[in-house]
This record gives structure tokens, C-alpha cells and sequence, in this order.
């Protein structure tokens, strides 16, 4: 691979003297360079939206969202897949980061595991990956040998694959069933690519998750209804999600909290259709999107003998 040819790469020619001016007009130049980033992204959007649907029909299908990457790429997709289960409530195992070298690699740069297309490999087989699966490779150069190696085996093992780079020709990008490739340009210095780069990629994986997330139903309004209220600063935002969800008191979420066993998705259903627990856990089982089991309820009282001869059918 001839690097020189790669934006990431390249010489930035406004950053040339950067290390002669005072600290302001460092920052200045900085963000002046930052400013590429949003509308790089902006142009990719078409396909992040393929990726968003392709990782929703599998997840709804039993399958998982993992990210590979290398380096900074890699530390980006860890950081999405470990910050899914406080947010959005998700089982740990439903979207993973792999890095090359391993956790050791988060915090310690294992510059050479990158070049290993068998260690890419052999960590999308340790996680069994098939058919329902969506695996995203991350790669600033997108010509990472690890993530070239994940990628080529997550699709000969029948997943969807997807690459996430910011410069072409990219091996990745060609190996993959969707590209996703904002570029931005020759970084500040030249080849720090954990920064312009590394930002997109973040909007990126910030959309990708997200909107998955949001599509899946755990997302009320653009009310985070899924989070795992594990300490006193999420138990304080559950309470005050109810409140903005259902413009009720503090006192009225909380006693709803408190009758849903903590859980904010059934609490929200008690205050919303003035039902039990159990109903309101009934109603979730059947559709987890809070908008469309609130809808399903109305139905049911409106048409209740529709609604009887339904369930019978259904059993």
C-alpha cells in the first residue's frame, strides 16, 4: 500500500508553521481544520442509514453489533459498544468492540497487532459470529490488516459487513458490503489520525448506534427509556424522564417507578394507559416500542371484543 497516497496521510500545507505561533492561534487552526468534519460526515449519511437498517433486521433476527478496529479506530468502537448498556439498557453482548492486541491495547499502544489479518480473523471466530450479525470494520487509512482480516471473515461466515474509513482506495471499504467513507483531509499533524478522523468516526459511530437504538424501541420522544438506572445520577434522570414523558409531577414518577419495580419503560405504561405492572409488562412483551403498545392499549379498550377474539387467536 502506497501510504503517501492517502488523505490521512498527506501534508497539511495551513498547518505547516503551527509549531512557530502563540497558543491561540494554534487552537484557531485546530478547529479551523475541525470545522471539515461535520460536513464530511454529512455526505456519508446515505450510507450510514443502509448500515443502521442492515444492524436493526439483524439484531431483530438474534444477531449483534460488533466493531473491529486498530489503534484509535479501535478504542472508538470499545468506547460505542461499552457505553450502549448504561444508555439504552442493551445486554452486554449485544454490541461489541474488538481491538487488535486486546484490552491491554486501550490503554497501551500494540502498534504491530494492526498487521495481523489472522488475529482480525481468528477474534471474529472467537465470537462465534454468523449470519445475523453485523460487523462494522474501523479503519482511519482503511487499509488496516486486522480489520481487513475481521471483516473478510465476519462476511465469509455470512454477516453484514461494513467499513468505516476515512481515505481511499481502501482494502476494507472494497472488501465490505457497505462503505462508509467521510473524508476529511489531511490531519493538523500530519498522520495524527485519532484527530479530524478520529472525530468522524466517533459522529459516525455516535449516528450508527444511536439510531439503531432509536429503531429498536428504546427510545421514547428522544427520551433514553431503556437506561439501567445503576446509580443515584441515572435514578434521578429515569425519575425525571417520566416526568418530561408524561408532564407529571416528581412525586407521580416516582410512585410509578416504584410501581414498575424500578423499570422505567413499565412505569411510563402505568401513568400513559393508567394500568397495572403487569399489564404494562404485557404490553412490552408484545411490542417494545412504548409510542406502539401505548397505541396498542387505546385499540384494545376502544375495540375490546376485537381485541378478545385477537387474543384467541394468538394463543
Amino acid at each position: 500500500m502506497d501510504y503517501t497516497k492517502l488523505a490521512t496521510e498527506g501534508f497539511n500545507h495551513k498547518t505547516s508553521e503551527i509549531d512557530l505561533i502563540d497558543t491561540e492561534q494554534i487552537l484557531q487552526l485546530i478547529h479551523d481544520e475541525d470545522c471539515h468534519v461535520a460536513p464530511a460526515v454529512g455526505l456519508v449519511l446515505p450510507e450510514v442509514a443502509r448500515a443502521v437498517n442492515l444492524a436493526v433486521k439483524g439484531i431483530r433476527a438474534g444477531g449483534r453489533l460488533i466493531y473491529a478496529g486498530a489503534g484509535t479506530s479501535g478504542r472508538l468502537g470499545v468506547l460505542d459498544a461499552s457505553e450502549c448498556p448504561p444508555t439504552f439498557g442493551t445486554p452486554p453482548g449485544l454490541v461489541v468492540g474488538l481491538i487488535a492486541g486486546g484490552d491491554r491495547a486501550l490503554r497501551e499502544p500494540i502498534e504491530g497487532a494492526e498487521d495481523s489479518e489472522e488475529l482480525g480473523a481468528e477474534d471474529i471466530d472467537s465470537l462465534s459470529t454468523g449470519k445475523h450479525d453485523t460487523v462494522v470494520g474501523v479503519t482511519a487509512s482503511g487499509n488496516a490488516p486486522y480489520v481487513l482480516g475481521a471483516v473478510r471473515r465476519a462476511k465469509e461466515r455470512g454477516a453484514a459487513t461494513v467499513a468505516l474509513c476515512n481515505a481511499l482506495p481502501s482494502t476494507v471499504a472494497e472488501a465490505a458490503h457497505i462503505a462508509i467513507v467521510p473524508v476529511v483531509g489531511s490531519e493538523v499533524i500530519m498522520g495524527s489520525t485519532r484527530m479530524k478522523a478520529g472525530t468522524a468516526d466517533k459522529m459516525v459511530l455516535n449516528m450508527l448506534s444511536t439510531a439503531v437504538m432509536i429503531k429498536l424501541g428504546k427510545v421514547y420522544k428522544n427520551l433514553m427509556v431503556d437506561l439501567a438506572a445503576s446509580n443515584k445520577k441515572l435514578r434521578d434522570r429515569a425519575v425525571r424522564i417520566i416526568m418530561h414523558a408524561v408532564d407529571v409531577s416528581r412525586e407521580e414518577a416516582e410512585e410509578a417507578l416504584r410501581l414498575s419495580g424500578g423499570e422505567l419503560k413499565p412505569a411510563l405504561l402505568i401513568l400513559l394507559c393508567g394500568c397495572s405492572k403487569e399489564t404494562a409488562v404485557s404490553l412490552l412483551r408484545q411490542e417494545p416500542n412504548v409510542r406502539r403498545a401505548h397505541q396498542a392499549f387505546l385499540d384494545s379498550q376502544k375495540n375490546p371484543a376485537e381485541s378478545r377474539e385477537a387474543a384467541i387467536w394468538t394463543m
